[in-house]
C-alpha cells in the first residue's frame, strides 16, 4: 500500500504515479486502467492506494504531488523481490556402483535477488558447494546452478540429498528439492548362532544374514569347503541351517555364502561340540584354580607381615642397646647421658696422643 499524507492542505489535491510518471489516482479519482490498482482512502490530508498481484514491471520510484504553487512532492521507491522457483536437481544416473563419483545439479530460476542454494545429506548440511549465477534475457531476475560432487559408498545407499532455496521472499516457505540415492555393492554376509556352548544332542541354528544392493541371492552352506555332509539332520530353510542332534562329527568350519550381480562374499562360524558330562565339570577345575591363588596371595601375605615385624624389632633393640652402653653404673641420670657410648663428650675422653 502507497500511503501520502499531508499535515495542512488548503482545499488542494493529491495525485499518485507510478515510475513511467503515468497518473493512478487524482484524489477519488482513477486515472489508469488498471484493475489491480484499488482506492483505500482520500481525503485532503491522506491519499493511499493499494497496488496488488505486484510483477517486477511495478518496481520503481512512485511519486505523490500536493498541488500548491509551487507543487510539493514526496518520493517512494517500491522494490519487488524475484521469488525463485521451485528448484530442480539433475545428473543423478539410477543406479550408482560403491566407489564411483556422482555430481548432481540444483537449479532454481526466477530470483531477485540471486538466491543461494544449501546441500544437504540426510540432515547433515555440505559446505562449501560452489554456484553460478546468471541473468535473465531481461536482466531483472536471476537463474542460479549448484554442483555437489559426491564420492559414494554403501553407507550412502538410501540417503536422501536436498538442495534448499534461500532467498528473503522465502523465509515462511522455503524451497526444497530431494534425490534419494541408489547404490550398488557387494553384499555383506554375517552368521548369527542360537547358542554359546554346543554340546552333543543339542540343536543349533546358525543364521545367514546377508544385505546387498541388489538384493543378494539366495545363500549357500558348506562345511569344511565342501556341501552339507548329513542333509538329514543338517536343513536349509531361506538362510538358516539347522543342525539337530549334534555330534562330534559335525565340528569343523561352516561357510555361508551370498552373492549378487556386484559380487560375492561370505562369512564362516568354526564349531566344536562338547561332551555334555566334560562342560558340566568345568566349574570344578575352575573353583581349585581360584582358591589356589587365595592361598597363595595370603601365604605371600603372611610372609611380608612376619619380615617386616622381626625388621622394625631388631631395628628397635639395636637402638636401645646402645643407648644403654655406658650408662650401666652411672650414679644418675646425667652422669648416664655423658658416659654413654656415641656421645659427643664420650668421644673426647678416648683421644689418645703420642709424642
Amino acid at each position: 500500500m502507497l500511503t501520502c499524507k499531508v499535515d495542512q492542505n488548503d482545499n488542494t489535491s493529491l495525485q499518485w504515479s507510478n515510475p513511467a510518471q503515468q497518473t493512478l489516482y487524482f484524489d477519488d479519482k482513477k486515472a489508469l486502467r488498471d484493475n489491480r490498482i484499488e482506492l483505500v482512502r482520500s481525503s485532503w490530508h491522506e491519499l493511499s492506494i493499494n497496488i496488488s498481484d505486484i510483477t517486477l514491471s511495478d518496481e520503481g520510484q512512485y511519486t505523490c504531488s500536493l498541488f500548491t504553487m509551487p507543487v510539493k512532492t514526496a518520493k517512494a521507491f517500491l522494490m519487488v523481490l524475484g521469488v525463485p522457483r521451485t528448484p530442480v536437481i539433475t545428473g543423478f544416473k539410477d543406479p550408482v556402483n560403491e566407489g564411483d563419483s556422482m555430481e548432481l545439479t540444483c537449479t532454481s530460476a526466477g530470483s531477485k535477488p540471486a538466491a543461494h542454494i544449501r546441500w544437504f545429506k540426510g540432515d547433515k548440511e555440505i559446505h562449501d558447494v560452489p554456484s553460478t549465477k546468471e541473468p535473465d534475457s531481461k536482466g531483472k531476475t536471476f537463474t542460479v546452478h549448484s554442483t555437489l560432487r559426491l564420492l559414494v559408498d554403501r553407507n550412502d545407499d538410501g540417503v536422501t540429498v536436498s538442495c534448499s532455496v534461500d532467498h528473503e521472499s522465502l523465509r515462511l516457505s522455503p524451497q526444497v528439492a530431494t534425490q534419494v540415492l541408489d547404490i550398488q555393492y557387494v553384499p555383506s554376509v554375517k552368521i548369527d548362532f542360537s547358542r554359546n556352548f554346543a554340546r552333543e544332542g543339542d540343536e543349533l541354528r546358525l543364521e545367514c544374514r546377508a544385505t546387498g544392493n541388489p538384493e543378494p541371492e539366495a545363500v549357500k552352506w558348506k562345511k569344511d569347503g565342501a556341501d552339507l555332509p548329513d542333509p538329514d539332520r543338517m536343513v536349509v530353510e531361506g538362510n538358516v541351517l539347522i543342525i539337530s542332534a549334534l555330534n562330534k562329527t559335525d565340528n569343523g568350519t561352516y561357510h555361508c555364502e551370498a552373492g549378487n550381480t556386484m559380487g560375492h562374499n561370505s562369512a564362516e562360524y568354526i564349531l566344536f561340540v562338547y561332551d555334555p558330562s566334560a562342560l558340566a565339570g568345568q566349574s570344578g577345575p575352575d573353583h581349585a584354580v581360584i582358591g589356589g591363588v587365595v592361598a597363595v596371595v595370603v601365604f605371600i601375605t603372611l610372609c611380608l607381615i612376619i619380615v617386616l615385624g622381626r625388621y622394625l624389632a631388631r631395628h628397635k633393640g639395636t637402638y636401645l642397646t646402645n643407648e644403654a652402653k655406658g650408662a650401666e653404673d652411672a650414679p644418675d641420670a646425667d652422669t648416664a647421658i655423658i658416659n654413654a657410648e656415641g656421645s659427643q663428650a664420650n668421644t673426647e675422653e678416648k683421644k689418645e696422643y703420642f709424642i
